[in-house]
């Protein structure tokens, strides 16, 4: 059963209380103690009617199951009071021991904070939409091999000068290059990245080579043989 206007919109805290009563009674007999024995405890200030009057709580919401001679169920109150005041009124319950003609005790469960399961809630969805987010932003395997294989290839062995030495494809736009022994350090350093390299290919230093050297600034990695 609920009683009172429409809930609140701001509803900070829900208190929740089960009851059991020695007899058979109906909701608005509980609605009634609820009222009734919390009234003028604590003054205007903490009576639950003036509270619900102003929406500083909300609608009570009463569940309740009679079983042979007794009854039971739980009490629901909605509540934008501060902690201290809705605490207060949670330990108030608990004084309820009549329910119309019968015996009765109150026993609160637990204040919820609304807020608090609020914000779980939304850091589990925004941890959920991240996660998708991710997954349908990253590219597939295949994308990212044929995005590194088209960066790869270009960085092939070219012949460069009339003597065709092996070299990368950046030694005409290099500002620098490297000078190697041959094929084989070429294709090492162009698996690495650097592609402004030149390879000497014989014991002897081609005139491609020194050209080069007067023209650009060069660095050898070369054999300790070598004179």
């Amino acid at each position: 059963m609920l009683t009172g206007s429409s809930q609140p919109h701001t509803i900070k805290y829900v208190i929740r209380a089960k009851f059991e009563i020695e007899g058979v009674v109906e909701k608005p007999d509980v609605i009634g103690a609820v009222f009734g024995q919390t009234e003028g405890l604590f003054g205007p200030d903490l009576d639950l009617r003036e509270l619900q009057k102003s929406g500083r709580i909300g609608r009570i919401e009463i569940e309740l199951q009679s079983k042979k001679d007794k009854t039971t169920g739980k009490i629901l109150i909605p509540t934008r009071l501060d902690r201290v005041s809705t605490a207060i009124i949670a330990a108030s319950l608990e004084t309820i021991n009549r329910v119309g003609p019968c015996a009765a005790k109150v026993t609160l469960e637990k204040i919820e904070d609304v807020r608090e399961a609020k914000r779980r809630l939304i850091i589990d969805r925004a941890k959920e939409i991240l996660r998708k987010w991710t997954i349908e932003t990253l590219p597939s395997t295949e994308e990212v091999y044929r995005e590194v294989a088209e960066t790869l290839k270009w960085a092939k062995v070219e012949k460069y000068g009339p003597e065709e030495l092996s070299a990368g494809p950046e030694v005409d736009s290099a500002k620098e290059i490297i000078v190697v022994e041959g094929r084989a350090d070429v294709i090492n350093l162009l698996k690495c990245g650097i592609q402004n390299v030149i390879a000497v290919e014989g014991a002897k230093i081609p005139e491609t080579i020194i050209k080069l050297c007067k023209e650009k600034e060069a660095t050898a990695f070369l054999d300790g043989d070598r004179g």
